[in-house]
């Protein structure tokens, strides 16, 4: 039997604030339905949606496969992000628990929760991510990084809509 390899995890908690010309309501409905959140959340960049599966409602699952596109940095291979939904305040929270898998290896766990308040020029959207990256995992910067174009595709399709 060989010797078992020390596993790593690299912990990271951040916090990601936007603001959008438009009321909490609109932008917590763009969370809330699933045709909408595919347009913003799910289509376009490296990869391409082989699947977007969602229930929104305490208990309620997500399941989001994409297959980056050739020329990405892992062309071919599923990106796979199974969401739980912890809690739901309708206008004012979403809380989520969610894995990330490259192909069969699990690479991330993470909370996050999305906060929705309303500001005199519209509404305020307050991420905050605490994340368990394991090995082969994206990272801290580059999740981050992530989850920023991702909540600006979402000012993108509210600024459409």
């Amino acid at each position: 039997m060989k010797a078992m390899e020390k596993q790593s995890v690299t912990h990271h908690t951040y916090v990601i604030e936007r603001s959008y010309p438009t009321t909490p309501e609109r932008v917590f409905a763009a969370f809330s339905d699933p045709a909408k959140k595919r347009r913003w959340y799910a289509t376009g960049g490296s990869s391409d949606v082989e699947e977007f599966e969602m229930d929104f409602r305490v208990g309620g699952n997500e399941r989001t496969v994409r297959r980056f596109k050739p020329g990405s940095p892992f062309p071919g291979v599923a990106l796979i992000n199974l969401t739980n939904y912890q809690d739901i305040v309708p206008g004012q929270r979403v809380v989520i628990a969610y894995t990330m898998a490259l192909g069969e290896k699990r690479i991330s766990a993470s909370l996050a929760t999305f906060e929705f308040s309303p500001t005199e020029a519209g509404a305020k959207l307050t991420f905050t991510e605490q994340a368990a990256f394991f090995e082969g995992a994206d990272g801290p910067q580059m999740r981050e990084q992530g989850w920023r174009i991702i909540l600006e595709s979402l000012a993108t399709d509210l600024a459409r809509s």
